[in-house]
């Protein structure tokens, strides 16, 4: 699904649905792999920062709010599935922040590791999602986005210049796998 699709997909579903926000994150996601690629300097920097916290918020709701649900309701098989491919995508962040985002290293796995992400997110968007909408209802999903948007709050999605030398702003540009740590946190393991 493109990006344009999963916003018309979103815009669908009632306001403050789970699936709809999980459908904003995954457009905003792609937003921010395309800004990476055209991006130069200090620009591709502040986009894949902002990407890495994006994602570490996405995952971690999709693992401690969707997945418990997903395994009911598209089953378990589909679910440890995509916790598999997450797992799999904190690997390959923490490689790329090891990376200079100016080096052709960085651009061919980026590259890569951006069809991987849009491929989670398609098995999601065709298997998971359906199943939630069509298994919870509208309540539970409004209780679920609720979660969603707490941890987005709490765990902002990219550092803030006015928050310079925060401890706050500073995790969020720390690895991954801290960034990962503050959006559990803030969904309530």
């Amino acid at each position: 699904m493109s990006a344009a699709d999963e916003r018309a997909a979103a815009a669908k579903l009632p306001e403050g649905d789970v699936v709809a926000l999980l459908l904003e994150q995954h457009a905003r996601i792609r937003g921010l792999f395309a800004r990476i690629a055209l991006g130069e300097g200090d620009e591709k920097e502040a986009a894949f920062d902002q990407l890495r916290g994006l994602l570490a918020v996405h995952e971690a709701a999709e693992e401690l709010i969707l997945r418990p649900v997903a395994k009911k309701t598209a089953g378990e098989g589909e679910a440890e599935a995509r916790n598999a491919e997450e797992k799999e995508a904190s690997r390959v962040l923490k490689q790329l922040e090891s990376m200079d985002v100016a080096s052709p290293e960085f651009a061919s796995a980026i590259a890569e590791f951006e069809q991987a992400v849009s491929s989670h997110a398609e098995h999601e968007e065709r298997e998971e999602f359906p199943a939630i909408v069509a298994q919870c209802t509208a309540d539970q999903r409004h209780s679920m986005g609720e979660r969603l948007r707490r941890a987005e709050h709490l765990a902002p999605t990219h550092p803030h210049p006015t928050a310079t030398g925060s401890p706050a702003a500073l995790a969020m540009t720390g690895p991954f796998a801290a960034m990962m740590d503050k959006a559990r946190d803030a969904i309530g393991r």
